[in-house]
């Protein structure tokens, strides 16, 4: 793979079909009556930066070489102008290797590094912040309408969280339409799939919206900005220090996204209030995910 030849991107939704993604395990339910449920697989993923292993990620397995890409980009290890000559996948030893054009050799960076708030262990290197300080994010619109159109579309369609929960999502779109839904068991994973995917086909993200089933926590604001998209969304809450960055670099925050209701803390220029509410429909109960209440 080079980044001067780019296929056109393809579309990405959910597969909850694709056995691969998930495993029936048995066991009991309250009453104690046997029970068969699907739940999501977890393997490790070894990524390697030409000869330097990087990480060890736990994932449920699809696109890794989105995921591998993502991951170093977000973490500034790869530049958006860097040339990527190669990404090799083995399936079988489940190792990744992204190769480039130039030297690399980050062994001093890897011993910095701190464990993020999102679930599933994410880490995050300590540079991260002089990487956003020059980013000047576009101006862009939220158009209430596609806020609406975009979370019923979301939480309505199939995905591996309805079939098996235990999930997390992050989906890119552009207006109230979906272009890019990744899932998996941590939201750094999900999020790292998409900036993959944005540097594998040349996407602009000056235009997109990102929404996310996580907190909005600093991880996902900083990743979000690197990707140079100017527009996060949550079905979730906030933490002081992602509302806090948010607000530094420009970055549209909009959090607790249920039905009628949301609650903006950044960037509320950009919002467009064009939606009679009388005509957006509450959100149903089978769609509301799992500890909620707390802002999961």
């Amino acid at each position: 793979m080079t980044t001067s030849a780019r296929a056109p991107a393809p579309r990405i939704l959910p597969n909850p079909s694709d056995p691969r993604l998930t495993e029936r395990v048995s066991g009991i339910d309250q009453t104690g009556v046997r029970v068969e449920i699907n739940v999501p697989v977890e393997r490790p993923l070894t990524l390697y930066l030409n000869a330097q292993e990087i990480v060890t990620m736990m994932t449920i397995g699809d696109y890794p070489e989105y995921l591998a890409l993502g991951y170093l980009l977000n973490q500034n290890m790869l530049k958006y102008d860097d040339v990527v000559t190669e990404v090799e996948y083995d399936d079988d030893l489940q190792v990744v290797v992204v190769r480039t054009a130039h030297h690399t050799n980050f062994e001093a960076k890897l011993k910095k590094r701190t464990q993020t708030s999102g679930c599933a262990q994410g880490t995050a290197f300590g540079d991260l912040m002089e990487a956003i300080e020059s980013i000047v994010l576009p101006k862009a619109e939220l158009r209430t309408s596609w806020l609406y159109q975009m979370t019923q579309t979301i939480n309505t369609m199939p995905s591996l969280y309805l079939e098996a929960g235990a999930i997390h999502g992050c989906v890119l779109c552009e207006q109230g339409t979906p272009v890019c839904y990744t899932e998996d068991v941590g939201r750094h994973n999900a999020v790292d799939k998409i900036a993959g995917w944005l540097y594998r086909h040349g996407v602009d993200p000056a235009d997109k919206i990102l929404y996310t089933t996580g907190r909005l926590t600093s991880e996902m604001v900083i990743k979000t900005v690197r990707m140079g998209i100017p527009i996060l969304v949550s079905r979730s809450g906030f933490t002081a220090w992602g509302v806090e960055l948010a607000r530094q670099v420009g970055l549209t925050l909009v959090g607790r996204t249920r039905g009628k209701r949301f609650i903006a803390l950044s960037g509320q220029e950009r919002i467009v209030y064009d939606q009679d509410l009388a005509y957006v429909e509450e959100e149903s109960a089978k769609h509301r995910r799992k500890g909620e209440g707390g802002d999961d």
